[in-house]
């Protein structure tokens, strides 16, 4: 588990062409293994990145502050602050276009490590079987050198784009874009409220960023939690990032403080997960939809030796 605030995460710039903005690796920095989170801040007038797809990753974006326009298959549309758009894997070639303030977001992604082979002397790729002619240039360079992306007139949001209402308390903002392979919730919390039970998972990763208020994240190490030790405390606030990996056998939640909390938590949602949650002793089987409490578990050489 890590804690970083963005504050505190180096900025880098990337700027080529029409291309122009600012990077910050949230993710990385708060020490997330299986994903990827970034904070880009676009200047106006500019693009992010070239027209892109990804074959594997699949990309849920947060609209922090400024506004633009996201440009999928041609196709453009207006954003702004607590929208969100979800790139499923494999589907749009996708990039946004700053209006005139800029463009701040967060882009949550899976990381998808791919086997490669490389022959350097006949500048050859390998994927899987297939050879292709690789290249050892900067292809942003030639992207830099291209025509401007044409922007149509902005149409009516399609599908993958989701908004935050006023009055919202909670939104799975993913899940209404139309991600299948990970989630991102909404939600603000009142004085003292909980983010939820005190949980930990075996597979799922999931990433939080506090974008209000301030409060506490609740560490409550298992299972040592059921036995009385002390839960430790961790003050946050707006632009704190957690990161926390599968299999930790620590379990958190957020408690929001005296202004309340707003959250964002993504996460990655394998079916396979195995949810644990401390004070109550259950264990939630997401790939079957089960729930069960168990009456003892005593840890041996890291393993469980009794299922009650």
């Amino acid at each position: 588990m890590g804690i970083v605030h963005w504050d505190d995460v180096e900025l880098h710039r990337a700027a080529k062409g029409e291309m122009d903005a600012s990077w910050q690796r949230l993710g990385h920095a708060a020490g997330a293994r299986g994903v990827g989170m970034n904070r880009v801040r676009v200047a106006p007038g500019m693009l992010p990145t070239p027209p892109h797809s990804h074959g594997a990753s699949e990309e849920i974006y947060f609209v922090l502050g400024g506004s633009g326009l996201a440009w999928q298959d041609e196709s453009v549309h207006e954003v702004a602050a607590g929208d969100c758009i979800v790139q499923r894997a494999d589907l749009y070639e996708h990039t946004f276009r700053a209006g005139p303030d800029g463009l701040d977001y967060l882009v949550f992604g899976t990381n998808h490590p791919t086997e490669l082979g490389w022959l350097p002397r006949s500048g050859a790729v390998r994927f899987g079987w297939p050879w292709v002619e690789g290249r050892t240039d900067d292809p942003w360079e030639i992207e830099a050198q291209a025509e401007p992306l044409t922007f149509a007139d902005p149409s009516p949001r399609p599908g993958n784009i989701s908004s935050l209402a006023a009055g919202d308390r909670w939104r799975g903002l993913g899940a209404e874009a139309g991600a299948e392979r990970t989630g991102l919730n909404w939600l603000r919390l009142d004085q003292d409220r909980l983010s939820g039970p005190p949980h930990c998972h075996s597979e799922d990763e999931e990433v939080f960023v506090v974008l209000e208020g301030e409060g506490t994240l609740e560490l409550w190490p298992a299972p040592a939690a059921r036995e009385g030790a002390d839960r430790e405390d961790l003050p946050v606030r707006a632009g704190h990032v957690v990161a926390r990996p599968p299999s930790s056998r620590v379990a958190h939640a957020f408690r929001a403080g005296p202004g309340g909390l707003t959250l964002l938590a993504y996460g990655t949602n394998p079916p396979n997960d195995v949810c644990y949650y401390p004070r109550s002793n259950k264990l939630f089987w997401r790939g079957v939809g089960l729930i069960g409490r168990v009456d003892s578990l005593e840890y041996e050489d890291g393993e469980p030796d009794d299922w009650g």
